[in-house]
């Protein structure tokens, strides 16, 4: 089963939105669903072959936040780049979770937006999750909440699984009678989409199998766990930056690694170890290749949550933090 998350937001640490889909992604890895998103305010050149990654999907979680009024710009043209580009037949079988988390007012409005918008492509829609936050951070703090959200993703996984009918809507109407009108692409779109294998998407994996190649290599070549750890432990007491009268303690695990990285930060002080605990300002999981982007300055830990690439407990605000105290220049 494969699951797209598609996100509709600015990429700000404080979007709400952010917290939800990773609870979601959480939820639907634990039931073995492929889970895999895409950024959209990052992807806004290629924005008309988006769609193009929905032929392997069997659900989509839609997720935009409200600012100031509506779903945003870049999720209104994606929706508008699977109308017009889109396979429709594909989409008909897609089951669509909208989540839309508003800071100002209408998140119904945006909820609603997104559902009409799925119907009339086609396809078939759950039940969102739809909320005003006032406080992030007690947003994200509260379990009940996140009871919730988990309850949605264990709904989309049912749907699916389960092939629930919907019934019909006068959108899809509406749609039938839209689409008898051919669409006729300009030249400068017909070139845009014959490029899809050139694309950020494209790009990105390739990047990504690069680097996990990498890793492997280090380890056949005789590092093991430990040695790397210590050897990045190293790289951020280098870069350290001192912040009179912050404290601080960061635990970084390192999943296929099997250890943990623990930093503390107390003014001008700082000490790395390697421990087992947990308990910190922030624990945040990743793999040693996306460590190793970021020591190597390819990448910072804002971008790397961001991008889903790091999984975090705690006060989601050190991650901007660390930033901050370690700033790792480009090799």
């Amino acid at each position: 089963m494969n699951v797209n998350i598609y996100y509709g937001g600015r990429g700000l640490i404080d979007d709400p939105v952010l917290h939800v889909i990773n609870k979601m992604e959480e939820v639907l890895e634990e039931l073995q669903v492929n889970v895999t998103r895409y950024n959209l305010h990052e992807m806004k050149n290629s924005i008309t072959t988006v769609p193009q990654t929905l032929k392997e999907a069997d659900g989509v979680i839609l997720a935009t936040t409200v600012e100031w009024i509506g779903i945003g710009g870049y999720m209104q043209l994606f929706l508008d780049a699977c109308w017009f580009y889109g396979d429709k037949e594909k989409i008909s079988k897609i089951y669509m979770v909208p989540v839309v988390m508003s800071t100002t007012y209408g998140e119904r409005e945006a909820n609603l937006t997104l559902v009409n918008a799925w119907e009339m492509l086609g396809g078939k829609t759950c039940r969102g999750v739809c909320a005003y936050v006032e406080d992030v951070a007690a947003f994200e703090m509260n379990k009940d909440y996140n009871m919730i959200i988990e309850k949605h993703a264990e709904d989309l996984y049912r749907s699916i699984s389960q092939h629930v009918k919907m019934l019909p809507t006068s959108n899809m109407a509406i749609k039938q009678n839209i689409m008898k009108n051919k669409v006729d692409y300009t030249p400068e779109e017909s070139e845009q989409l014959s490029k899809y294998a050139s694309d950020d998407i494209y790009v990105k994996k390739q990047k990504e199998d690069i680097e996990a190649l990498a890793s492997i290599y280090k380890n056949m070549l005789g590092n093991n766990g430990g040695d790397v750890i210590a050897d990045s432990m190293e790289k951020f007491k280098k870069v350290f930056v001192p912040q009179p009268r912050y404290r601080a303690r960061f635990v970084l695990q390192i999943t296929d690694k099997n250890k943990n990285m623990v930093i503390d930060v107390d003014g001008s002080s700082l000490k790395c170890n390697v421990d087992s605990g947990e308990d910190g300002d922030l624990f945040a999981r990743m793999t040693y290749s996306v460590l190793e982007s970021i020591v190597s300055g390819r990448m910072s830990f804002q971008r790397a949550f961001m991008m889903g690439d790091i999984k975090t407990k705690g006060d989601l605000n050190t991650i901007r933090k660390l930033d901050e105290l370690f700033v790792f220049q480009k090799n």
